[in-house]
């Protein structure tokens, strides 16, 4: 099972695979003011676009496969 990113690891696993936001957003025809505000947690991630750009941000569950996946550094954190 895939465990949930914070907005904060979802930024991290971007930053390693060297896209911007932007980039991520152009890449899953998101609104990029939409991905910004989840990432900042003004967004909650609740309802229609926002939803699935937290689905595929890896923050939220739902039936969209997240396109981030939690960065080594972070998984070995999270097993101590």
């Amino acid at each position: 099972m895939q465990h949930l990113l914070t907005p904060e690891q979802a930024r991290e696993a971007l930053d390693q695979q060297g896209k911007s936001i932007a980039d991520f957003a152009r890449e899953h025809s998101l609104d990029e003011p939409t991905v910004y505000k989840l990432l900042s947690g003004r967004n909650k991630g609740r309802r229609g676009e926002a939803h699935r750009a937290a689905c595929l941000l890896g923050i939220k569950r739902g039936n969209l496969k997240p396109a981030l996946c939690l960065p080594p550094a972070t998984s070995s954190q999270l097993r101590q």
